[in-house]
């Protein structure tokens, strides 16, 4: 049974529903949109929300948007048909009313498809009881079979003269009408012709260190998003989807939350509580470096750090914490800032507990009204149980107001193994039931990989969490905010 089907616009305007169990669809709607449509990640048309599974399917000539949605325990082998019969009926019966009418049409229309909808949905469902698995080909079956080594190299000139010439006419014009009718637009576009752009697209996004697992499925998203989309006039096919692959690549970078470092921090300073910041991630990608470039940042913009050495477990991290303060205070003296120390080193020691440390340093800002706490943790390979279980109870304990992962801009398919790896980890050793996951990322070594930025787009792509700042060079002062545009630029150059 299905819990609902619904069609409505890319505007908002719902067309029309049908509701098979009490109760309202628009939260798990509203989340589709939000985490797949808008968010640019339609490769897939099957999208899971609590108890429900959806399944939906996008008009772009229309702009329409026809969404179905049963419970996720049920195998309805139906579905896909189903909503395919009712994209193309719906779309028949009220085409001259959408596109005569337009938006105002959407709004005063009226869009009786309740009895189409109830036959097409008991056709779907007698036709899933009655199919039949289909029988696999014997090899005698098959088009291979019926080739021959002479079909395979004969040549097409051993036709009749007079045919020849005829059709060596039909095959100029054709020729000319084809490369023609792929250069002017006027046509819906297809998954066959985007194809072969698709699979270029595919290869050059991988080329630039995108994941090869996310490059698929954007280059899936671009297809669903202009497939039946009507081309302009002298469009070309490939200056459409690289226009809508980089429209996607835009959406993605500007993830749906922003994280403001300093609007947050005031806050903070308003509630007399320090702002807590936690940096995890893998061995040796510049967690204490980057934290120390933060704390300068931090320190221009007048605000007192209290560093928390968390990293009780490599030897020589909490010395390279202690070296990179006596440098930020050098850098900015006490008496710079009316006698205030703007950096302190909060540590005791190796081995002990992470989680207690950060719990002390946390009660000690508060008491000595530091404004910001920079938690440094252990690097630690996303596979490593024990120290995923003390990372996960050191945020679960002490609940920052800030996760950052940091990565580097080096790696390519790694960046995602680690972030779905540590946000498991993080879900799998939390005691909560809504456990905190990674909140935001700081790309590092960004300076050392030329137009190779892909790693932005996969580690943007798999958390939905925002790039907060990206490290580069080696003086505290190479920290930057991402700059979208010149990552797309670099990403779509070929």
């Amino acid at each position: 049974m299905l819990d609902f089907f619904t069609i409505f616009s890319k505007g908002g305007i719902v067309l029309w529903c049908f509701q098979g169990v009490r109760g309202s669809f628009n939260g798990p709607v509203n989340a589709l949109l939000r985490s797949v449509i808008l968010q640019e990640r339609g490769g897939n048309n099957c999208y899971n929300h609590d108890s429900l599974t959806l399944k939906y399917k996008l008009d772009n000539q229309f702009e329409l948007v026809f969404v179905v949605g049963y419970q996720k325990i049920l195998t309805l082998t139906y579905v896909d048909k189903l909503i395919d019969d009712v994209h193309k009926e719906f779309r028949d019966k009220y085409r001259n009313q959408i596109q005569q009418n337009g938006t105002l049409g959407l709004l005063n229309g009226s869009f009786d498809f309740q009895d189409d909808f109830d036959f097409l949905l008991r056709a779907a469902e007698e036709s899933g009881k009655t199919r039949a698995p289909a029988a696999m080909k014997t090899f005698k079956q098959s088009e291979k079979s019926k080739k021959t080594v002479k079909s395979m190299i004969e040549k097409p000139d051993s036709a009749a003269p007079s045919a020849a010439k005829s059709s060596t006419k039909k095959s100029s014009f054709g020729g000319m009408f084809g490369m023609l009718k792929g250069l002017v637009g006027a046509k819906s576009l297809t998954l066959d012709d985007m194809d072969p752009v698709l699979e270029k697209m595919k290869d050059h996004l991988i080329a630039k260190n995108v994941a090869a697992d996310i490059a698929l499925q954007l280059c899936e998203s671009v297809a669903k998003r202009l497939e039946g989309k009507v081309m302009g006039t002298f469009s070309t096919v490939t200056s459409a989807v690289k226009q809508a692959l980089q429209e996607s690549l835009v959406q993605i970078l500007q993830p749906k939350r922003r994280v403001d470092v300093l609007r947050d921090v005031m806050e903070s300073q308003r509630m007399r509580r320090p702002y807590v910041i936690t940096f995890c991630g893998v061995n040796g990608v510049g967690k204490s470096t980057n934290l120390a470039k933060i704390s300068f940042w931090l320190i221009e913009n007048g605000y007192n750090v209290l560093i928390a050495a968390c990293d009780t477990f490599r030897a020589g991290a909490v010395e390279q914490l202690r070296t990179h303060t006596r440098r930020l205070n050098s850098l900015h003296p006490p008496e710079k800032h009316k006698g205030r120390t703007m950096v302190q080193l909060y540590e005791k020691g190796y081995g002990k507990d992470a989680a207690g440390i950060a719990m002390e340093a946390i009660a000690y800002a508060r008491n000595q009204a530091f404004d910001v706490v920079l938690v440094d943790t252990a690097g630690r390979m996303q596979d490593n149980a024990p120290l995923m279980t003390a990372l996960a109870k050191l945020i679960a304990v002490n609940m920052p107001d800030l996760v950052l992962f940091v990565g580097e801009a080096l790696v390519g398919n790694e960046a995602v193994d680690q972030l779905v790896k540590f946000n498991k980890a993080l879900a799998d050793h939390s005691m909560s039931e809504k456990p905190r996951l990674i909140d935001g990322i700081v790309l590092t070594k960004f300076d050392t990989i030329d137009d190779k930025v892909g790693a932005a787009i996969s580690m943007t792509y798999i958390t939905g969490q925002p790039i907060v700042f990206v490290g580069t060079g080696q003086t505290y002062c190479d920290l930057r905010s991402l700059n979208v545009k010149a990552v797309v630029g670099a990403l779509m150059k070929a």
